[in-house]
C-alpha cells in the first residue's frame, strides 16, 4: 500500500484571526492495484465515534509541565496533518474531528485521558504519549479497550503491542547506529552516560552498556540520572571534568535540557572541541528553542529527521508547517515522526475500508509513505517503521548540519538479541 503526502505546491491561506493552512491536494489515495478505496458499508457501525460525514480521533500530549517544551511541535504536527486530510476530502468520506487532552507530564493522568477517549468518546484512533512512562502508563488502556495509539518518540524498544503504531526509532535504529558512528568515525573509547531518572533513558543506558562493552570493547566511565525537571548540573559536569571520557551520551529530556546546556557552557567547556563529544539522542530543534543556539553548538545528535534536511518533501513540509505555526517555529525528529501518525492511519483506514480497530490494524504493516518528510518509511510487521539513522551536528542558529546518514532504511528491531 503506498500512500502519497501532499505535496504542498498549491497551498491555500486562510486568514480569519489566525494563520490557517489549508492544502489544495490532488487526487484522492490510490490503492496498489491503481483502483480507488471504497466507502465500507460497515465503517460507522464499529461502535466507534464515527458518523456518515465525521470521525473523531484523539490528540493526548503534555501542553503544560516540564515535558511540554518537548509535545507541544507534536501537537502542531498532528493538527496540521489533520487540516491537510480533511482539505483532500477526510478518510473514508468522512472529516475528521479530534478532542484534544492534555497529559499534563503526569503518567497516570496519561493513563486517564486514555481511558476517557476511548470508552467515553469513542475515537476511532489516538495521536499521542511522548515519554516511554506515559506510553507505559497509557499501553494497558489501549490494550483493554483496543484502542489504536500512534506513539511518535524515538524509545528504547523492547515492547511490541498490536494496540501501537511506533512512528519514532527504536533502539538499535538510533542509539546502536549512534554509538556505533562515535566509535567508528571519532576513535571513541570511554563513554559517561547521563539521563533522566525515569524508565526510558534508563534501559536506553542499559543497551547502550551492552553495545559499549560487549561489542564495541570499550569502557562506561560513569552514570548518572536525575529527576525530570531536575535544574541542578554542576556537580555531574565536575564529574565528566574529572573522568575525562571522549563521548557523553545524553538521554535528558524536557526543560532540563535548557539548565545542563547552559551550565555546560558557564563552565567553561567548550562542546565544539569534541573532547568530550557530546552526542544526544533527546535533543531536538524543539528543544534547542529553549536552550537557545548558542548553547548548545557543536554537540551531535543521533535521529532520523532534522528540520535542515534537504529533500523536496521535507522543504515543503517545514514550508507549510511555518505558513500554519509561525515563522520563528521549529521542527524537530518527534514532530515529524507525529505529524506521520494521522497519514499512516488514514491509510490503513482505506486500505481496511474500514475504521475498525482489527481490520485497521490488520492493514497496517506495509503500508508505506513515499513523501515522508524523512524521505520514505514503511510499517513493518511488528509495528515499527523502517528507517534511516542521520547524525546532526548543532549550529548557532539552532539547527543541525548532518553529517551521516546511514545508506540503506534500517530494519526495526526492537527486542535485539543479547540486549534485553
Amino acid at each position: 500500500m503506498t500512500m502519497r503526502l501532499p505535496t504542498f505546491e498549491n497551498t491555500a491561506l486562510a486568514r480569519r484571526g489566525f494563520l490557517k493552512n489549508l492544502l489544495a491536494i490532488p487526487a484522492a489515495l490510490v490503492l496498489a492495484n491503481g483502483s480507488l478505496p471504497a466507502l465500507a458499508d460497515d465503517a460507522n457501525t464499529t461502535g466507534l465515534a464515527v458518523t456518515d460525514d465525521t470521525v473523531k480521533v484523539g490528540i493526548l500530549h503534555s501542553v503544560t509541565g516540564t515535558m511540554a517544551i518537548s509535545e507541544t511541535g507534536s501537537v502542531q504536527a498532528e493538527k496540521l496533518a489533520i487540516e491537510q486530510i480533511n482539505a483532500m476530502g477526510g478518510v473514508l468520506g468522512r472529516k475528521i474531528e479530534f478532542i484534544q487532552e492534555d497529559g499534563a507530564s503526569d503518567w497516570p493522568t496519561f493513563a486517564e485521558k486514555s481511558k476517557k477517549l476511548l470508552v467515553q468518546d469513542k475515537v476511532a484512533a489516538v495521536f499521542g504519549c511522548w515519554t516511554s512512562a506515559s506510553r507505559k502508563a497509557a499501553l494497558p488502556v489501549f490494550e483493554q479497550y483496543n484502542g489504536m495509539l500512534y506513539y511518535p518518540t524515538f524509545y528504547e524498544g523492547l515492547e511490541q503491542s498490536p494496540n501501537v503504531i511506533y512512528t519514532g526509532q527504536e533502539a538499535t535504529q538510533q542509539i546502536l547506529e549512534g554509538l556505533d558512528w562515535a566509535a567508528r568515525e571519532k576513535g571513541a573509547k570511554k563513554f559517561y552516560l547521563l539521563g533522566s531518572d525515569y524508565i526510558w533513558p534508563r534501559t536506553s543506558n542499559k543497551i547502550a552498556r551492552k553495545h559499549i562493552e560487549n561489542v564495541l570493547g570499550s569502557k562506561v566511565v560513569g552514570e548518572e540520572y536525575y529527576p525530570l525537571g531536575h535544574t541542578q548540573f554542576n556537580s555531574v559536569i565536575n564529574k565528566i571534568k574529572l573522568k575525562k571520557p571522549d563521548v557523553v551520551f545524553i538521554s535528558v529530556v524536557g526543560g532540563s535540557n535548557v539548565a545542563f546546556y547552559k551550565q555546560l557552557k558557564a563552565a567553561g567547556i567548550d562542546m565544539g572541541k569534541e573532547k568530550p563529544l557530546f552526542l544526544t539522542i533527546s535533543v531536538t530543534e524543539d528543544e534547542i528553542l529553549g536552550i537557545g543556539g548558542e548553547n548548545i553548538e557543536g554537540i551531535y545528535a543521533s535521529m532520523k529527521y532534522f528540520q535542515s534536511l534537504p529533500n523536496e518533501n521535507n522543504q515543503a513540509f517545514v514550508k507549510a508547517f511555518k505558513e500554519r505555526w509561525g515563522d520563528d517555529i521549529v521542527i524537530g525528529d518527534v514532530t515529524q515522526a507525529a505529524y506521520l501518525g494521522p497519514w499512516l492511519w488514514k491509510a490503513a483506514v482505506e486500505k481496511a475500508g474500514s475504521f475498525d480497530i482489527d481490520k485497521v490494524r490488520e492493514a497496517s504493516p506495509g503500508i508505506e509513505l513515499t513523501t515522508a518528510p524523512e524521505g520514505y518509511v514503511r510499517v513493518h510487521e511488528n509495528h515499527h517503521l523502517w528507517s534511516k539513522t542521520r547524525i546532526g551536528l548543532a549550529e548557532p542558529d539552532g539547527q543541525y548540519k548532518v553529517v551521516y546518514e546511514s545508506d540503506d532504511l534500517i530494519e526495526p528491531d526492537p527486542f535485539p538479541e543479547g540486549y534485553q
